[in-house]
């Protein structure tokens, strides 16, 4: 059964730092892409960054600010979050794709205090 687990959310106060990962279990192969979306209070469900061979797409809101990475081998993929602002506070989920199905990690909150 394939699983994403996330790990690194927490609170931090604007301007600051926080890393993500998050590491699929239950394949061999490396998934096809791998990323993150967040999703904050009253609000749906948005892409934050995804990297799809070997290429990585950010949200216009978050370039030169955050930015993915995936190191395929072991099926992680991280997220450095730089100069976090207020607005940035939501769960944040991993995302990942394998044998055209969609799978996703049960997320991790990041809050964002001014």
């Amino acid at each position: 059964q394939v699983q994403l687990v996330e790990s690194g959310g927490g609170s931090v106060r604007a301007g600051g730092s926080l890393r993500l990962s998050c590491t699929a279990s239950g394949i061999i192969l490396s998934m096809k892409s791998m990323g993150w979306y967040r999703q904050a209070p009253g609000k749906q469900r948005e892409l934050v960054a995804i990297v799809t061979s070997g290429r990585s797409t950010h949200a216009d809101s978050v370039k030169g600010r955050f930015t993915v990475a995936r190191d395929g081998a072991r099926n992680t993929v991280y997220l450095q979050m730089n100069s976090l602002r207020p607005e940035d506070t939501a769960v944040y989920y991993c995302y990942g794709i394998h044998a055209d199905t969609d799978y996703w990690g049960k997320g991790t909150l990041v809050t964002v205090s001014a």
